[in-house]
């Protein structure tokens, strides 16, 4: 299968595209997130991508690092409700227009990334990945709640 990568432009062009059509009053299709929430959270986990710091990883998680990277880049998509890492979790209010242009900042920190930096990043419970699994990795999960928004 072959798959989007948020590195190539029409897919960076498409995310950025679906972003704008969310809504401050959009409502999920699942889940508890709100609009704002869900872009919190999408950026969160972008700027960890990114570099920023992951604190307070379970044991578990790091235990089974390998297994949850394979689901993050496999081509099943993510189940509804899936557990998330406790930064990610998203909780109280938030300013949606802010959250937005966050994660826009965030989608374009990571596209315009040089090359060779971005090989060199490493995730913080991943490791080492291929620019390949960063950026399938990463639309996979935008996908993923963009989805839960309807866009």
């Amino acid at each position: 299968m072959e798959h989007k990568n948020l590195y190539e432009t029409v897919v960076f062009e498409e995310i950025r595209e679906r972003i704008h059509q969310v809504k401050a009053d959009t409502i999920p299709l699942w889940g508890k997130m709100n609009a704002a929430q869900m872009l919190a959270h999408t950026a969160e986990v972008q700027e960890v991508t990114n570099g920023k710091p992951l604190n307070n990883t379970p044991f578990l998680v790091k235990l089974f690092s390998g297994f949850i990277k394979k689901m993050v880049i496999n081509d099943t998509p993510y189940p509804h409700n899936t557990k998330t890492h406790p930064q990610y979790v998203q909780k109280g209010e938030k300013n949606f227009e802010k959250e937005k242009e966050r994660l826009l900042m965030a989608i374009s920190e990571f596209y315009n990334t040089p090359e060779q930096i971005a090989k060199e990043k490493k995730h913080p419970i991943f490791g080492a990945m291929s620019l390949e699994e960063k950026g399938w990795g990463m639309y996979k999960h935008l996908d993923h709640h963009l989805r839960q928004f309807g866009v």
